[in-house]
């Protein structure tokens, strides 16, 4: 059940817990729509755009303006269980409105790229790990100064759903060029997780009561190589193996031309780079108070193009 929800104060039935969701439209978000109507949870999904009705037991409603407190109903709802899994630099501009809300208890979605970019040859990603080290920082000391329970999750490389900009963007490449091209050795450690696992941790995190104010670093259940993870992709979409080695000026080249085309401006040679770094995270902390088990590296149809 769900701490701050069930308090004798709040006598509500466990069917009957609301939690409000930032985020929802993400994968991630999808995800975690699900697992609480599952858990027979009332999930009310903020959209920037006008949608309030129902939607198989979830309830959207539209985000307000960052300088305004107030929905389309015109009153604040009373939800004191959040969970935000959207970028977290964006809850700083919500803090009066989740006040307003009545919020006792937030869980952020954050990531571990706000260690593993830090030091990128790339200065976006640099930034980026600013971003998110920055927004941390401001949620923990709202949280700290309202007395507001707070659980920061820090997932490593996200998959799943064929919505994710890693693993299914690695499947897409095969598909259309039918091999992948890898920097060196491409040796460099990983542990993917899951959309699903990243969703029902948030879920976790929001229903302890003694693992709350504190931040946990979240990974998949299998640590395996860069290559290794290629390789799977491969076997999954029934493809042999086929990985084509190249020098750094190689990609370095080709990144420039790709991201000219909008679905890859993310790119970064830094990416390139990083196949060959450890990116690993322990998650035992997250495991003892939370109760977090994530499953191995696993892809099935529905996460593959």
């Amino acid at each position: 059940m769900l701490y701050g929800c069930l308090r004798a104060d709040w006598e509500v039935g466990v069917s009957e817990q609301i939690v409000g969701i930032l985020g929802a439209r993400s994968f991630v978000g999808s995800c975690l729509l699900s697992r609480l109507v599952e858990l027979g949870h009332r999930p009310v999904a903020f959209s920037r755009t006008k949608r309030e009705e129902a939607d198989n037991g979830v309830i959207w409603k539209q985000t307000p303006e960052s300088d305004g407190i107030q929905n389309a109903s015109g009153e604040p709802d009373a939800i004191p269980c959040w969970i935000c899994v959207a970028p977290i630099w964006v809850l700083p501009a919500h803090f009066a409105w989740l006040e307003a809300c009545g919020v006792r208890k937030i869980v952020a979605l954050s990531s571990t790229s706000r260690f593993t970019k830090d030091q990128s040859i790339d200065a976006e990603e640099q930034l980026l790990a600013k971003r998110l080290a920055d927004a941390e920082a401001q949620v923990q000391q709202w949280a700290e100064r309202l007395g507001i329970e707070w659980v920061i999750l820090r997932p490593t490389l996200i998959y799943g759903l064929k919505r994710d900009k890693n693993v299914s963007e690695i499947a897409r490449f095969i598909c259309r060029f039918g091999f992948f091209p890898v920097f060196g050795l491409a040796q460099g450690l990983r542990q993917p997780i899951h959309a699903q696992d990243v969703a029902n941790a948030c879920v976790l995190a929001l229903a302890t009561d003694q693992g709350s104010h504190c931040a946990y670093n979240i990974s998949g259940g299998e640590v395996l190589s860069y290559r290794n993870m290629v390789t799977r992709v491969f076997v999954a979409l029934g493809r042999r193996p086929r990985t084509l080695t190249l020098p750094f000026w190689v990609f370095r080249f080709a990144v420039a031309l790709v991201r000219c085309i909008p679905r890859y401006r993310h790119l970064s040679v830094a990416m390139a780079e990083r196949m060959n770094r450890d990116l690993v995270f322990d998650h035992s902390h997250a495991a003892r108070a939370l109760g977090f088990i994530p499953r191995q590296f696993t892809l099935s149809k529905e996460d593959l193009p």
